[in-house]
This record gives structure tokens, C-alpha cells and sequence, in this order.
């Protein structure tokens, strides 16, 4: 029988997007981006528990049983990713407590693995700065070394280049995920982003971050990758509206979708539009996850 060591907790937490702007397809064939993204309270929790050496050197545990616990899960590969470099021979189990959707563009993945390589980073005392930490993260994939970083950042290049801002504005957060997934592939081999006509503001997005303007960080949210994803899921759009006829300063897809959230000034509009969307979900029985959370 494995003895245990040691153990210890992390949260994950999932992200929104406050603007998501393609700029361009490169000739790479990747797309060039210019984004601010958001960390929400909203998290997975990880637990890491050191193991005496054995045949399995990384175990991964999770309360999702469509999730892989092999290679092809990003947690055993940011384990993996540091383990080798550093010659860990100690083995480690990975428990993933999921409460962030799953493809539900709120990078729940990416955290979980960002997470993992910071713990392991704290675990095994590897002395990494949280710089070194996202060099490492992007290789594993470009929402990565944003999760590494956290909070209100502008995000560029393929999402790899970031630059942290000042906080956003204090608000509550009503996200609601449709009981569907969208492939961010399918979004993006349909985004014909060299012939897009309108481009959120980026920049006027910081001016009013900086200001700590709620309403003037809603009136100039926006994803062009909408344009792709509410056409071929309409129930984004409906949501949008639900969320925005109930108390919403505004409410955008997050990500490539299908999760909406919108923006509230109070916890108690939050509330209420969680209830009117809670109700109509008992008739249509369409969402996969419907929660009040904060931005972190």
C-alpha cells in the first residue's frame, strides 16, 4: 500500500472574457487576438498528494467520469511538464474536483493545469517565479499562462502575451451554460476573422477599467467569435436577453461559448435573474450549470 505524505488544496478558478477581439489569421494558420480576460470565484478545486515512489508516478482522480486520467488530460501533462524537467521521482496524485463547465469556454481546463504546475512549483519547493511558471504553461496551451497569472489581464499575440491590469470593477456575475458543447475548432475554422466589420475597443475597454466604470466597461463588451457561435446555438442569444431584460447592465458569451454571463450592480438583481432563468430552466431543461459567482 502507497503511504501519503503529503496534501494540498489549490482552487482553479474559470475566466470570463470582458472583450475578445480576433484580429487576424496569421499564415500560420493560428489567430492573432487582443483580449482582456477576467478571473471569476468560480473554480475547480485541486488536491496534490505526494506519494512514496511507485509503478504510477502521476495518478489523476476526478468526479467527472468523461474526463480522461491519462496523458490526455492537462493536469497529468503540466504534472509530467515540471516532474520530468526536475526529475521528480516521487510519485503524485492529482484529485480534480470539477465545478467549472466542461468546453464551456471558461478555460476550466487550462486552470486546472496552470493550478497544477503552481502546486507542484510550491509542493516540491522548485523556487519558480510565477514568470518562469507561464514560459512553461504555454506549451501546454495558450490559456495557460493567463490562468498562471489570474485576475484582469490583456491577453495577445495567440493569448500568450499578457499584461495585468488594474482590477475590474466590483460586480456580481450570473453565468449560465447551455446543456451543449461548442468546439473552439469548429469556431474558429468558421470565423472568417481577415473580413470581420466591427472589433470591439480594447483599449477604451482598459480606459474604463482603469476608471472603475462599471457601466462604461458593459457598454463596450464584445466577441467577435458571437458571430460564429450564437448563429449555430441561438439559445446563447436567448439567454443574452433573459439576463439583460432582468437586471443585466449587459450580458456577452464568454470564450468560444456556449457559457452567457452577464453583469449585475447588486447580488439581489443577480439573484433574480438566476430565479427567472432557474424556473424557465424546469420547462426547457437546457442548462448545464446555472450559478451567481464574483470576479476574483
Amino acid at each position: 500500500m502507497v503511504k501519503e505524505k503529503t496534501a494540498m488544496s489549490f482552487k482553479a478558478p474559470g475566466k470570463i472574457n470582458l472583450t475578445l477581439d480576433v484580429v487576424r489569421r496569421r499564415d500560420d494558420g493560428y489567430h492573432e487576438v487582443k483580449m482582456i480576460m477576467q478571473t471569476v470565484d468560480l473554480h475547480d478545486v485541486i488536491t496534490l498528494t505526494a506519494l512514496e515512489p511507485g509503478i504510477e508516478r502521476i495518478v489523476v482522480e476526478t468526479d467527472n467520469d468523461t474526463l480522461p486520467t491519462d496523458e490526455n488530460n492537462l493536469v497529468y501533462k503540466a504534472a509530467k511538464l515540471l516532474m520530468d524537467e526536475f526529475h521528480i521521482n516521487q510519485g503524485i496524485r492529482i484529485t480534480l474536483e470539477k465545478n467549472i463547465p466542461i468546453a464551456a469556454g471558461m478555460a476550466g481546463g487550462s486552470s486546472d493545469a496552470a493550478t497544477v504546475l503552481c502546486g507542484i512549483n510550491e509542493m516540491f519547493g522548485l523556487g519558480l517565479s510565477k514568470e518562469e511558471l507561464m514560459e512553461r504553461g504555454v506549451t501546454i496551451g495558450a490559456d495557460v499562462p493567463y490562468c498562471v497569472m489570474g485576475k484582469t489581464a490583456l491577453a495577445e499575440g495567440i493569448g500568450e502575451k499578457l499584461t495585468s491590469l488594474k482590477d475590474a470593477p466590483r460586480c456580481f456575475v450570473l453565468l449560465a451554460k447551455p446543456d451543449i458543447d461548442v468546439s473552439t475548432k469548429f469556431v474558429y475554422e468558421n470565423l472568417h476573422a481577415n473580413e470581420l466589420k466591427y472589433h470591439p475597443d480594447v483599449d477604451k475597454m482598459i480606459e474604463r477599467i482603469e476608471a472603475d466604470d462599471l457601466d462604461g466597461v458593459c457598454q463596450v463588451m464584445g466577441n467577435v467569435l458571437e458571430t460564429v457561435t450564437i448563429p449555430a446555438y441561438p439559445v446563447i442569444e436567448e439567454i443574452k436577453n433573459i439576463m439583460k431584460e432582468n437586471g443585466a447592465v449587459n450580458a456577452m458569451m464568454s470564450g468560444s461559448g456556449p457559457t452567457v454571463f452577464g453583469i449585475y450592480d447588486s447580488r439581489e438583481k443577480a439573484e433574480a435573474a438566476y430565479r427567472v432563468l432557474e424556473d424557465r430552466n424546469k420547462r426547457t431543461k437546457d442548462l448545464a450549470k446555472l450559478v451567481v459567482t464574483t470576479l476574483v
